[in-house]
């Protein structure tokens, strides 16, 4: 089976490939690539070549001329692009905080502004692989995750499956911090959880092992919740008080104040210092003489990365650094290989993705995009029944969606009045004099 891999110039595309070469049901025959740069593409080919290396049956990799030989004949379709690349991201960030509000890639004004640049380019994607490869299945990490897969599920139906890898890691931090296993998540018959939400906005409620309920006896134990990302971010008083667990990004809203504080007059921005970190690994790596050079730039790049994520969250709720286990994540890698392989056998495997609702969420849209716990097989990803939402759960989760899918409305139609009512209405937005003007300053340095 042939996967494509769209942004294949991306920095993470390693990740994916190292893990298709230690699967031991190599489903994949062959990996195409396919990004904008080709120079950037060239550095990452040449980083899969070295972790190809005296592997015993490498995975055979190409890079495609253009999107529609990338497309044809593909069995799974990984979508990672960057429109308008870390430029584009920086734009995102800057605009906001010279008005006062919170920029950043995926929520607030910064991740509308992202939404409206990408929403055109992963519908027209969708469009020709609806065209070309009509039984593939896309499986979407272009930020942001939500709203560009509800745009693309117009095209697509359920055969577009968001991914993202903060819920399962929240699981597994939260599982370890327990004293349990986390290995034991992934049988069913031992482990279950209740997560749900909306992209980058959700709340793990229960988790259970064995049929003990985990996450009361985590919730009181705040040495336990001291050893894990999220506990350190949003405080035992505060998690008590909400009862569940929240996703990292949620910091962002429960936090706000002290975020922006920590952010507003920041020097860099992650944009910036993203821009700044892999415009130099890649011309580094461009004359670093050869693959084995090149991969090694590429794990310090990559660990610097993954070190210095959300650092203005962690500066707002204390100043700590990531650990082992909050490095570890879920790993997009994981997730999607879990994915592919759960809808190639047919297996029924329990994970958190990206898919329609249905009526998992009564309240939303059946269309609107929601990230739950899901049950995969050959037919796609359906939602399982979730317990109902607190009314602040669900006013925070109908607000944002309705950011959302203006955004889509805006991006599909063109319809600044669309766009200034997804800004204007976002949680972090607190004027629409001030999303008015962040929209016509976005579009003059369009």
């Amino acid at each position: 089976m042939r996967l494509t891999i769209l942004g294949g110039g991306g920095f993470r595309v390693p990740l994916v490939y190292r893990a298709l070469l230690d699967d031991p049901g190599r489903a994949v025959s062959e990996v195409v690539l396919h990004d904008t740069d080709p120079r950037r593409v060239a550095v990452i080919a040449e980083v899969l070549a070295r972790l190809a290396q005296g592997h015993p049956a490498p995975v055979p990799v190409r890079v495609a001329d253009g999107l529609d030989e990338a497309l044809e004949g593909a069995g799974f379709v990984f979508s990672a692009i960057r429109v308008g690349g870390t430029a584009g991201r920086i734009r995102d960030e800057r605009i906001p905080l010279s008005e006062g509000v919170l920029g950043q890639e995926t929520v607030g004004a910064g991740g509308v502004l992202y939404g409206l640049r990408t929403i055109p380019v992963a519908l027209h994607i969708a469009e020709r692989a609806a065209a070309l490869a009509p039984e593939a299945w896309v499986i979407n990490f272009t930020n942001p995750a939500g709203m560009v897969t509800e745009a693309m599920s117009q095209v697509l139906g359920d055969r577009v499956i968001g991914i993202c890898d903060s819920p399962v890691g929240l699981v597994r931090r939260a599982a370890r911090a327990a004293g349990a296993d986390p290995a034991a998540l992934a049988d069913p018959d031992r482990a279950g959880y209740d997560y749900v939400g909306l992209n980058h906005l959700g709340w793990l409620r229960s988790l259970t092992l064995d049929g003990t309920e985990l996450l009361p006896g985590l919730l009181a134990d705040d040495a336990a919740l001291g050893s894990f990302e999220e506990g350190r971010l949003f405080g035992g008083d505060w998690l008590r008080t909400l009862g569940a667990l929240p996703n990292e990004y949620l910091h962002y809203y429960y936090f706000r104040r002290e975020t922006l504080d920590s952010v507003r007059d920041t020097r860099e921005t992650r944009g910036e210092f993203l821009d700044q970190q892999q415009g130099g690994f890649f011309e580094r790596a461009a004359a670093a003489g050869g693959p084995d050079a090149v991969y090694a730039l590429w794990e310090r790049t990559r660990l610097e990365r993954e070190e210095t994520y959300m650092a203005h969250s962690r500066e707002a709720s204390g100043g700590w650094q990531r650990d082992s286990h909050d490095l570890e994540g879920g790993g997009y890698d994981r997730v999607a290989l879990a994915l592919m392989h759960a809808i190639l056998g047919n297996s029924g495997t329990r994970l958190i993705l990206n898919v329609r609702n249905g009526t998992t969420v009564p309240q939303l849209a059946p269309d609107a995009i929601v990230e739950t716990v899901c049950e995969v097989s050959a037919h796609g990803a359906r939602p399982l029944p979730c317990a109902p939402l607190r009314e602040d759960q669900l006013g925070l989760m109908l607000q944002v969606k309705a950011v959302e899918r203006a955004t889509v409305e805006a991006a599909l139609f063109k319809d600044r009045g669309a766009a200034l009512r997804a800004l204007a209405l976002h949680p972090l937005v607190d004027s629409p004099a001030v999303a008015a003007r962040i929209l016509e300053r976005a579009a003059k340095e369009a």
